[in-house]
């Protein structure tokens, strides 16, 4: 990625505090040449239903992880969304983004059984259909901001390529993406509070925007106020499981099927290593556990704005009922749609490009298919 293409997005003041998401001044809008890259789960629901809802996240953060190393972990804007991604590039980079999506889609089908759709939509093509593109930077930590996109040119984006427009075709059989850093080795985060709630709020298509914005305001200020705006996660963070659940999505990521088994085992050891770590609390070299832990709280995406209210919270009875109150009486006045999902616990997809730099990502869904679930009842109006 290109300097001069790169800093438009490193430029954008961070904000911190996240009911500025309906705040257009901390948005700007996306250049024309950049590109917006989707991926989307085909059959989502019914894999999860199934129980691939690991395989799923595994699939939606593959992408961001295959961009990610395509270029060099230079900062891009991205946005998880459960079963798949959304995120930005300039047009100087996009091929290389489409070579490393193609690559993805390839893989997803031959390790997880998975079918992945994917496209690259100019920015220009979503203006000139009447939407735009504006991006912004939530701070989570010192160390990682997440981007949030407005303007609605990003659903516009996903509508085309759900009609199969823009399509990047999966890479030839054999292909693999680079997926280094992608992981799952934190423990499932059990509600401490009734339910893990995982919520999409989007506006109706002939709401008044002001009114739909007033609404993500109060759903999120009822979370601030239940604590700690719903964070699933405790202050100490996650805690660490082994033989860790994802152990063998991990090997798939690593390593093709010839070497697979023995790259399974060295993560076995590591992350037997890391489990002793994060139980005693003792140091190695440079890497503190205890600091780890916390900046993985802090770095977990579990709220985000992407023309559409994403939130995988820990929601105690009262606030879950009042949230039901909230989006049904904004539903109907015809200010909103929305999708909700219940679940006991949520689960962590991770990038860690590094154990000794705070920059490492954690990406939350629900852990019985939260995201792809509610969007369902979304879907069903």
């Amino acid at each position: 990625m290109n300097a001069q293409s790169g800093n438009f997005y490193l430029d954008i003041p961070v904000f911190g505090d996240f009911s500025k998401v309906v705040d257009d001044t901390v948005y700007r809008p996306m250049p024309d040449d950049w590109h917006i890259g989707l991926t989307d789960v085909v059959g989502s629901t019914r894999a999860i239903e199934s129980g691939q809802y690991k395989a799923v996240n595994m699939a939606g953060a593959a992408a961001i992880s295959a961009v990610m190393n395509a270029f060099g972990h230079q900062n891009f804007p991205f946005v998880f969304g459960g079963d798949g991604v959304s995120f930005a590039v300039p047009g100087a980079c996009r091929d290389v983004a489409a070579d490393a999506l193609a690559r993805t889609t390839r893989w997803v089908e031959d390790d997880l059984g998975l079918s992945l759709r994917a496209a690259m939509v100019p920015v220009a093509e979503i203006r000139a259909n009447g939407y735009d593109v504006r991006v912004a930077r939530f701070g989570t930590s010192p160390a990682v901001a997440y981007a949030m996109f407005s303007g609605h040119g990003v659903e516009w984006a996903e509508a085309a390529m759900k009609q199969d427009r823009f399509a990047i075709a999966p890479a030839p059989p054999g292909a693999r993406p680079d997926l280094t850093g992608l992981s799952c080795r934190w423990k499932p985060i059990e509600s401490s509070r009734g339910c893990i709630l995982s919520m999409i709020v989007g506006p109706a298509d002939t709401t008044d925007e002001a009114a739909y914005d007033r609404l993500v305001s109060e759903i999120i200020a009822l979370f601030e106020t239940a604590g700690r705006g719903g964070h699933p996660a405790p202050e100490r963070g996650p805690d660490f499981g082994w033989p860790p659940k994802g152990l063998d999505y991990e090997a798939r990521a690593a390593a093709p099927k010839e070497t697979r088994a023995r790259e399974k085992r060295k993560i076995a050891v590591v992350s037997f290593i890391g489990w002793i770590l994060f139980k005693t609390g003792w140091k190695l070299g440079k890497f503190d556990p205890t600091h780890y832990r916390r900046m993985t709280r802090l770095n977990t995406d579990f709220r985000k704005f992407d023309d559409v209210l994403r939130m995988t919270v820990d929601c105690d009875p009262d606030t879950l009922a009042r949230a039901k109150s909230i989006l049904e009486a904004a539903k109907a006045a015809g200010t909103i749609r929305y999708g909700i999902y219940e679940q006991d616990a949520a689960i962590m997809t991770c990038i860690v490009p590094s154990l000794e730099s705070d920059d490492h990502l954690h990406f939350l869904d629900g852990a019985d298919g939260g995201y792809a679930l509610a969007a369902k009842m979304m879907k069903a109006g």
